[in-house]
């Protein structure tokens, strides 16, 4: 999600703002379970995975504001 941006400066937003750290979790969780989703390992109805593709796409524009005002 923060290609090209050092994980140094990720690590440190993430230590100093609570905010950042639970909506970058949050977004690694909903990638993990799109992914197994999409590969057929968990199974999930369209309706429920099209939901967490929303709100995984919500909390990476989120993260990415906030990481740019940090910045």
């Amino acid at each position: 999600m923060f290609e090209g941006q050092p994980q140094a400066e990720i690590d440190a937003l993430m230590k100093r703002d609570p905010e950042f750290r639970q909506l970058y979790q949050r977004h690694r969780t909903l990638d993990k379970k799109v992914m197994d989703a999409e590969l057929g390992v968990l199974p999930i109805d369209d309706v429920t995975l099209g939901q967490m593709k929303r709100e995984k796409l919500h909390a990476k524009e989120k993260l990415l504001r906030m990481y740019d005002r940090a910045h």
